[in-house]
């Protein structure tokens, strides 16, 4: 990384080597974080959409359901999109669909005890990964770059 902005700064006299040096270091922590979670969720046989779509049911908490409306909004995404989702991980046993008793109209997707199994086994390695890396750092270093990470994307969320 160093090299990089060695070279960058030769060639980009404007260039703000620490600036270069912490967006650079972020995006390698973002790829490896992100290698890593594909490599788990392919231990159990899992692509990202699916486990996140899984995510989002497991989140709103037991019964762990949610419309097909709630989660096409949740995950930023069209309701036809969903729909196929959907129907890939119902295929797959992690899902299924159902009416709402009172209002036949309304269906909700839930979670099924295969679709949580498989869920929590793959959170629990990510978790894992996650908790391996951050742990480089000491308790106090661990809080200092959380909370220059929170002013750093409260930056973000006034900019739009």
């Amino acid at each position: 990384m160093d090299d990089h902005v060695d070279v960058w700064s030769g060639e980009l006299p404007g260039l703000d080597p620490r600036v270069e040096g912490i967006v650079v270091r972020l995006q390698v922590l973002t790829k490896y974080l992100d290698r890593h979670r594909d490599a788990v969720l392919a231990e159990f046989e899992l692509q990202w959409w699916e486990f996140k779509t899984l995510h989002m049911l497991r989140r709103g908490g037991a019964p762990y359901r949610a419309t097909p409306g709630e989660l096409a909004k949740q995950l930023g995404m069209s309701a036809a999109a969903l729909t196929s989702r959907l129907d890939a991980l119902e295929r797959r046993g992690y899902v299924e669909r159902s009416h709402d008793r009172d209002d036949r109209r309304k269906i909700f997707a839930t979670l099924t005890p295969a679709g949580l199994d498989v869920w929590e086994r793959g959170i629990g390695e990510i978790l894992r990964v996650e908790q391996d890396l951050i742990h480089e750092l000491s308790s106090s270093d661990r809080i200092r770059l959380e909370s220059l990470l929170r002013r750093l994307v409260a930056a973000t969320e006034k900019s739009g």
